[in-house]
């Protein structure tokens, strides 16, 4: 089984999502194909150090959390990280990943909790979104817009009702730290009636918005 490159193994309090709030092991893949402009893990892309598939577990069953998170860069552009899901999945651990929507879920396990994002013309990577991921959804997993300015959120809701994916799944707003405030956010939200729901980052508010390993 192929090595991981991964730049960090920590357990924190999962700040976003459906599972925010719950203690959680995050397992951050180094590496991402994207390079969106409000990237708070550029530190990810690069460096990190390599870990074998069992090297990985014994980690995670160190901090013994129920949750686990694969996250990044972008997990799924590494070929181990399929595999690392299903095994975590078949111990007993509630596994969810976050990616950047750029790379196919065809594989991810079903027992997976998706959160994809959907990448705005804010982030400059909107024409890296694989659009036949949304045929792999389910409606148990997320999809996320990380929103800079009003007309992402705009961009955003023609995206939804496009594709419907307020029926596919559960769908997320959330902001781009500290360049949209969520006043703002919360107004347009109620204002447009918008098929979804705000989240805050919660992590960015307990700790220092760059502090690494929480």
């Amino acid at each position: 089984m192929s090595p991981l490159r991964i730049t960090e193994i920590y357990a924190s309090i999962q700040g976003e999502a459906a599972f925010s709030g719950f203690p959680c092991t995050f397992i951050r893949l180094t590496g991402c194909p994207l390079r969106c402009k409000w990237c708070d893990t550029v530190y990810g892309f690069e460096g990190g150090k390599d870990f074998s598939h069992d090297e990985v577990l014994a980690k995670v069953a160190e901090f013994g959390v129920h949750h686990v998170e694969l996250t990044g860069g972008e997990p799924l552009a590494q070929a181990g990280a399929v595999p690392l899901m299903q095994t975590l999945v078949d111990r007993g651990y509630r596994v969810m990943i976050e990616t950047g929507g750029s790379e196919s879920i065809d594989r991810i396990p079903r027992d997976v909790h998706v959160i994809m994002d959907i990448k705005c013309p804010g982030s400059g990577m909107v024409e890296k979104n694989l659009w036949s991921n949304l045929d792999f959804i389910k409606p148990t997993d997320e999809i996320k817009f990380v929103l800079a300015h009003r007309e992402d959120f705009e961009w955003a809701l023609e995206t939804i009702t496009k594709h419907k994916l307020s029926e596919r799944c559960q769908v997320i707003f959330s902001c781009a730290f500290g360049l949209l405030q969520p006043k703002d956010l919360a107004d347009w939200m109620v204002a447009d009636k918008a098929p979804g729901r705000m989240q805050l980052q919660m992590h960015k508010y307990i700790w220092h918005p760059r502090a690494k390993g929480v």
